[in-house]
């Protein structure tokens, strides 16, 4: 199984970047999707997930309308749009299918891909 995660940069606070994590059909069709980020010293954390419909959606508690998770099967590709960042956003950014409905633990993850660096300098 492998997906790739890309996107990730080094940006100013307030700006947007989106991240893609491509799976082949068969690491993405029959999964709900979902990031999680990773702070240096701190443990890997629920961003967003997104389920096989489509609409069925979970954020993190930080996200607060700054992210938008969505999914594209005709590119095997999920998406994290991220509008706002800030310093704390600062993190290893990995995408995860599941079998679950929705997925918001680490355990909940069948597979996981490699990460992609998001910085955000103040």
């Amino acid at each position: 199984v492998q997906l790739q995660a890309s996107g990730g940069g080094l940006v100013e606070a307030g700006a947007s970047l989106r991240l893609s994590c491509v799976g082949s059909a068969r690491t993405f069709t029959p999964y709900a999707m979902a990031w999680f980020r990773q702070a240096p010293g701190k443990e890997r954390e629920f961003v967003a997930a997104i389920g096989l419909d489509g609409g069925t959606i979970s954020y993190g508690h930080f996200v607060n309308g700054r992210f938008k998770i969505s999914r594209e099967y005709a590119q095997n590709t999920v998406y994290l749009q991220m509008d706002n960042l800030q310093p704390e956003d600062t993190a290893v950014y990995y995408c995860a299918a599941s079998r679950r409905l929705i997925p918001r633990t680490q355990n909940d993850v069948d597979y996981w891909g490699k990460g992609t660096q998001v910085t955000v300098s103040s």
